[in-house]
């Protein structure tokens, strides 16, 4: 069996209907376990990764899920789920910090894969936990935005094009230095905090590139933002310029650069000449 995209338009609406209440709350913020993909966990995380859970079990779903806070765990029937090779790559609350504060960018992210790849990632949905958009996109048919087609931009360096850039803290003066001479080309730099959504805003045409070299960025945090962006044209590759077709699982982390079809030669070539990693 595999799940809709309905179904997974549902489940992230149930995390809103319960996230989008306390955003800025002092329950969100209360801190909890490390989670499994290595931050501490706050309240307001496990309050929605419970909620997805939740709703697959109430569907009687036979899965294999993937999870920021839990980590893996099989929902349903464990068999069933493995003869499937059914799938759940979610981050129940991308940009949690920003959540906890009432910065108005954060979201959840919810993939699903018939395999084991990035490749093989069939459907997505990234709810914006604000605003409740929800950007969706199905495997060969093309991304939206609630019930509208969308496209990444045509816009090159020659336009006002706008980048957002996520460094690791250590070394981030040289870093920046080593990268000057692409981030001069651009006409605006931002740091949101939520990847999937960024990946989301480059897809809708919002903005053109994403260079994110944390080494610590975890699959659940893209995996269904890799698929809207692929779905709207856009492009998806490792710092050395190679595409992606990672292995699924909680273990895996992974710089990227994520951008409009107008950059991807720019951002090859000048990030090979940097040499990271």
């Amino acid at each position: 069996m595999e799940l809709s995209i309905d179904l997974l338009k549902k489940i992230a609406l149930n995390v809103y209907d319960v996230i989008h209440p306390i955003l800025g709350s002092k329950e969100a913020s209360q801190k909890a376990q490390k989670g499994a993909g290595g931050d501490i966990s706050m309240q307001i995380d496990l309050i929605a990764e419970n909620i997805i859970i939740n709703t697959l079990e109430n569907e009687n779903v036979s899965i294999f899920l993937i999870s920021e806070e839990i980590g893996e765990k099989y929902i349903g029937d464990k068999q069933k789920a493995i003869e499937n090779q059914n799938i759940l790559i979610v981050d129940p609350v991308d940009g949690s910090n920003n959540a906890v504060r009432g910065i108005p960018y954060c979201s959840v992210s919810i993939a699903y894969a018939k395999g084991k790849n990035m490749g093989d990632i069939k459907k997505a949905v990234v709810l914006d936990l604000v605003s409740k958009d929800i950007y969706w996109a199905i495997k060969g048919e093309g991304a939206y935005l609630n019930a509208n087609k969308i496209h990444v931009s045509d816009l090159d360096l020659s336009n006002k094009s706008f980048l957002e850039l996520n460094l690791p803290k250590k070394n981030i003066f040289k870093n920046i230095e080593r990268i000057k001479p692409i981030i001069q080309q651009f006409h605006r730099i931002r740091i949101l905090g939520s990847s999937a959504l960024t990946l989301c805003q480059i897809a809708s045409g919002n903005m053109e590139a994403f260079i994110n070299l944390r080494e610590s960025n975890r699959l659940v945090d893209v995996a269904a933002g890799y698929l809207i962006l692929k779905e709207a044209g856009g492009k998806f590759f490792s710092v050395k310029g190679v595409d992606f077709d990672l292995e699924l699982s909680i273990k895996i982390n992974f710089p990227f650069i994520a951008c409009n079809a107008h950059l991807q030669s720019f951002l090859k070539k000048n990030l090979l000449l940097l040499d990271f990693y």
